[in-house]
């Protein structure tokens, strides 16, 4: 049920909505309710309604943050406009907040990038630099008045059907004041986040401005031109341990975009975020600036973009869930639980207790090799092993790690294939206590590398191998 009174809302006083609206249809899921359009009983006017679910303590912040943002920030053209907060009681099915919101019926921009997609289309460029810069004045806006928005990505920022661009979702927004113009907690959608920001669960003194903003837009960048963000195939655990450790990300053609987009991109991916430009410095990019003159013409394109998705009928979309979590509080919403995993990152708690569980049941069958992430955890079996011969070593060489179970074979062949993909160097760090198998492991290790240099050696010279031919 929810609590009576609050810091900012007294729940007690807000109006009943069932005097004034009347729900319609259901219009999506969001992270704690039910979305749904909504008609004005009296005007006949129609809106979207976030009914959230029987809130309990542990989020009550984050919804006074976004009914702070969106009473005092939504009078901006890319911002959702807010209608008001309601309030209804329910004894049988618990009492229900009601967000009342402008209705943004034209989709999400990820649902556009995908129906282009599906019918063999890809985004013009010039629609991009439309939809960002929209993205970008409305971030704008909400930077001016010291608050992040913590969780762009296409599925919030919505269209309406006259071509209008707009923000949604603030339930995760951060307000800075001006003592604390930094903040220091894990939050958002696994694929979207920066870099700092994930640093932030594990690292107790980093922290991240408003600059992580513009990480997430030039993840929605590349959404917008392949369709989904970088490691969507991964689960969103696996990502988060990726983002801070990989390159940063580009378009996965990078060669069928234009200078100008991949510049953009680039400029909103840079991994240290004090390089990082701000938003109004990206509003100046050359790719933005080319809508000059043309933003009606293109306003005009893209309401017929949405006419067109809405008469083909809009595709199931696959959500992403964001997380949250605090220092020392660590909740996520997206995992599920499994009795057994041979990645711990997939699991839903992964404590001290869930760790020496999984790996005393995997040590019970012989399974001496787990992931954790890009961490690779080896439980000496103080015996031999037959799971090092030539067979084994071949399984591994430029295989998915999916393919095969957890080996350091494969902590040997990511290594190898990363130093000539990336053309950099690469390090490996064994650690463990005395007898836990370090030197052997550095042997294992080396023997696999060695095998994967004269597998090299061989293809240089035009000599296929045993092991690549069919």
């Amino acid at each position: 049920m929810l609590p009576l009174s609050r810091k900012a809302i007294n729940f007690d006083s807000l109006p009943d909505p069932s005097d004034t609206w009347e729900i319609i249809e259901t219009i999506g899921k969001g992270t704690y309710g039910k979305v749904f359009k909504v008609l004005h009983k009296n005007d006949g006017s129609k809106a979207a309604v976030k009914i959230l679910d029987p809130i309990h303590e542990d989020i009550d912040e984050e919804i006074e943050a976004e009914y702070n943002i969106l009473k005092s920030l939504s009078d901006h053209p890319n911002v959702v406009k807010f209608f008001g907060m309601y309030f209804k009681k329910d004894i049988r099915t618990g009492d229900q907040l009601w967000l009342v919101l402008e209705l943004c019926n034209g989709g999400s921009v990820s649902d556009l990038a995908k129906g282009l997609l599906k019918r063999g289309e890809r985004m013009d460029e010039a629609i991009i630099a439309f939809i960002l810069h929209e993205a970008l004045m409305g971030l704008q806006h909400l930077h001016s008045h010291n608050t992040i928005h913590r969780d762009v990505k296409g599925n919030n920022i919505l269209l309406t059907t006259d071509g209008g661009v707009k923000l949604v979702d603030f339930g995760v927004s951060a307000q800075l004041s001006s003592t604390r113009l930094r903040r220091n907690t894990s939050v958002g959608t696994p694929f979207w986040m920066a870099p700092e920001v994930i640093a932030c669960e594990q690292q107790m003194d980093t922290t991240y401005d408003a600059r992580c903003d513009a990480w997430s837009l030039g993840i929605t960048a590349i959404e917008l031109g392949d369709g989904d963000p970088p490691l969507a195939d991964l689960h969103p655990m696996r990502a988060l341990f990726k983002i801070p450790r990989n390159p940063p990300p580009t378009l996965c053609q990078p060669e069928l975009w234009s200078k100008e987009l991949n510049d953009f991109i680039s400029n909103c991916l840079i991994k240290d975020f004090e390089k990082r430009p701000a938003v109004c410095d990206l509003l100046k990019h050359t790719f933005i600036k080319q809508i000059e003159g043309k933003d009606k013409a293109l306003q005009k394109q893209l309401m017929e973009f949405i006419d067109v998705q809405q008469q083909m009928g809009i595709s199931e979309k696959k959500r992403h869930e964001r997380i949250h979590t605090k220092k020392g509080n660590c909740r996520r919403s997206l995992t599920s639980n499994h009795e057994d995993a041979d990645d711990l990152a997939t699991l839903e708690a992964l404590d001290e207790n869930t760790v020496t569980e999984q790996l005393q049941q995997r040590y019970s069958r012989d399974e001496i090799y787990t992931y954790v992430g890009d961490i690779l955890i080896a439980v000496n079996p103080f015996r031999n092993v037959d799971i090092y011969s030539p067979q084994y070593s071949q399984l591994y060489i430029g295989a998915k790690r999916t393919a095969n179970p957890p080996h350091i074979f494969a902590v040997a062949d990511i290594a190898y294939q990363s130093m000539v993909t990336y053309k950099s160097d690469q390090c490996i760090v064994i650690s463990g206590e005395s007898g836990a198998g370090k030197t052997e492991s550095a042997h294992l290790l080396v023997q696999q590398l060695t095998v994967l240099g004269k597998i090299f050696l061989l293809l240089k010279k035009g000599i296929v191998p045993e092991t690549r031919r069919a």
